[in-house]
């Protein structure tokens, strides 16, 4: 705070310092020979702007204060109530500016709230549809209808993407800590995929003690693990190879290891840096042209909501390894 103030007054008090040189400089010049006159003339001078910065220092106290220290909340810079005219007037603007950007905020909030409303009504929506092509589809073995099958698939994985999506904004009130068997979780997921797997030729192998239990959100860790296990079979379909869920536990008995190994294309190496950043979808998804570029930006974003890592290892041309690490 003093900082400041002898910041902004510096100009001021080296400005009197030379006029009074100057002034003096006058009176030399002009034959006026009492030196201890034009001293005490000096010393009226300073003692006058002395008590001018006095002043200047006690009546704007506050304001330097709030200039020098850090808010810790908005609503910290309108709280103030200044004497002084310049503080004053700047405590009335800022106050203005916290008000329309409070209520250009709430507008914001407000149409927010309309869109994710709309998405999450629209999505169950386009569910509903879906359910009745998928029964119909179901009851038939003819060739076209195995293939519509396989694309109402796409579009269901497309719908809870954009539905959790849409509610990754509300992490906070839409999620519960619980005991989650990683057994039973896989299973499920492996179960929901069967027909992604039969229809790309790939295989799911499990390897899931049922004793490993994790503590975390069931409802988002089947969101992970869905969103890489049809990663792994997006970028493995047609190799007939298997694509690996494995599950361990360290050492020490408390950190748990979540790892899905497919055994495709692989990630480029320039790519494995940024594949984790929204809408990027890099080489291969140049190649698949249903890549979105959000599957991994998901997958890491609610990881870190929910206090778990993800790391990645790839080599192109001989598949990809993700592991999910649930912290003690």
């Amino acid at each position: 705070m003093k900082k400041l103030f002898w910041l902004e007054h510096l100009p001021l008090i080296i400005f009197s310092i030379v006029e009074f040189l100057v002034v003096l400089l006058v009176f030399w010049f002009d034959g006026y020979d009492h030196p201890v006159t034009a001293a005490y003339a000096i010393f009226l001078g300073l003692f006058i702007l002395g008590g001018y910065l006095l002043y200047r220092y006690y009546s704007h106290r506050g304001f330097y204060e709030r200039l020098s220290e850090p808010m810790r909340s908005l609503n910290e810079s309108i709280k103030h109530k200044e004497s002084a005219p310049l503080p004053a007037a700047l405590n009335q603007l800022m106050e203005e500016q916290y008000r329309q950007y409070q209520s250009k905020l709430m507008d914001w909030e407000r149409k927010q709230k309309e869109h994710m409303t709309f998405m999450n009504q629209w999505v169950h929506q386009m569910k509903t549809p879906l359910s009745v092509i998928e029964m119909i589809t179901q009851e038939d073995d003819n060739e076209s209808y195995k293939s519509i099958s396989e694309e109402a698939d796409r579009l269901r994985r497309g719908l809870d993407m954009v539905l959790y999506m849409s509610r990754l904004d509300t992490f906070e009130q839409d999620f519960s800590v619980e005991p989650v068997s990683l057994q039973k979780l896989v299973k499920d997921v492996i179960h929901e995929n069967k027909r992604y797997f039969i229809y790309s030729h790939v295989y799911p192998e499990m390897l899931v003690d049922e004793d490993i239990v994790v503590q975390t959100d069931a409802k988002w860790l089947r969101f992970i693990v869905l969103q890489l296990l049809s990663n792994a079979i997006k970028y493995s379909a047609g190799s007939g190879e298997k694509v690996t869920i494995k599950a361990t536990r360290a050492a020490h008995g408390r950190e748990v290891r979540l790892e899905i190994r497919d055994r495709g294309i692989g990630i480029p190496k320039s790519d494995l840096s940024r594949v984790c950043n929204a809408f990027y979808t890099g080489e291969n998804g140049r190649k698949y042209k249903e890549s979105t570029g959000m599957g991994l930006y998901l997958v890491r974003e609610v990881a870190l909501k929910l206090n778990h890592r993800v790391e990645l290892e790839s080599e192109r041309g001989k598949g990809t390894i993700v592991r999910l690490i649930f912290n003690p």
